[in-house]
């Protein structure tokens, strides 16, 4: 439990949106957003049954919230924002297009480790040796830097290979659409934007930014590995984990 004065909390809320890529507006989309999602969801025929089209909008619809974590381990105890997407207007349909795109394409998790224990467990199957070493990186504001534009590209790339039928494919990325641009969130009395990456809260986050990594990893990491004798690679969601030879000096 963390307790700090109001004052405080809100001064490091608004430090988070000074530093980052926000931009304020004088208006709440909300309502501009909803009309967006019934009509995407009027149009939409392979996903959603007729009689089922109302359980995909939300009623009465809110801007999404910010709130804050402290974290207490860095200097300055900078906040991890939260953003509670449940009042957004995409909230249902990114729900159900995150569960339609795990069902109908799944990804390969080559590289991602579930937890502690499947991480030891991908070690202890590697032959270590004296010069080996194991290093630890972070990908800074992962969801904030994936790129909405290539993404879309990969992941109708996928739906091809996966051939998926082209109406299927073409409601997706109708729906993909709505979601990345419902990126806005409110604090307090203001309407935040984000002008970049995804939208913090969406139920969509991390499948999305999946994609993108898994597609990114695929492509460079072989050649990368090669390059700078990478012994081991491995990623749990913005942590990766390398174990290189230090005899390479290069890397």
């Amino acid at each position: 439990m963390v307790i700090l004065p109001t004052l405080q909390y809100e001064s490091k809320i608004q430090n988070f949106i000074d530093n980052n890529n926000f931009t304020k507006i004088t208006y709440d989309p909300t309502n501009i957003f909803q009309n967006q999602i019934r009509k995407t969801v009027k149009d939409i025929i392979s996903l959603i049954p007729k009689d089922s089209k109302w359980r995909y909008i939300n009623m009465n619809p809110t801007a999404s919230t910010i709130k804050g974590l402290i974290k207490l381990h860095k200097t300055d105890q900078p906040i991890r924002p939260v953003v509670n997407w449940r009042s957004a207007p995409a909230y249902k349909i990114a729900k159900m297009f995150t569960e339609k795109i795990h069902r109908l394409t799944p990804l390969p998790n080559a590289f991602n480790i579930r937890n502690t224990q499947h991480f030891l467990q991908n070690i202890k199957d590697i032959p270590l040796k004296p010069h080996h070493c194991l290093a630890s990186l972070d990908i800074t504001n992962l969801y904030s830097n994936i790129p909405i534009t290539e993404t879309k590209t990969i992941l109708r790339n996928i739906m091809e290979h996966e051939q998926i039928t082209p109406q299927t494919q073409q409601e997706l990325m109708t729906c993909y659409e709505v979601i990345t641009k419902q990126n806005y969130f409110a604090n307090n009395t203001e309407i935040i934007v984000q002008q970049d990456g995804l939208a913090m809260g969406a139920p969509s986050l991390g499948l999305i930014a999946e994609i993108f990594l898994q597609h990114l990893e695929h492509t460079h990491l072989p050649h990368i590995a090669r390059k700078h004798k990478i012994v081991d690679y491995s990623r749990y969601v913005d942590d990766i984990f390398l174990i290189f030879d230090t005899t390479h000096t290069n890397i």
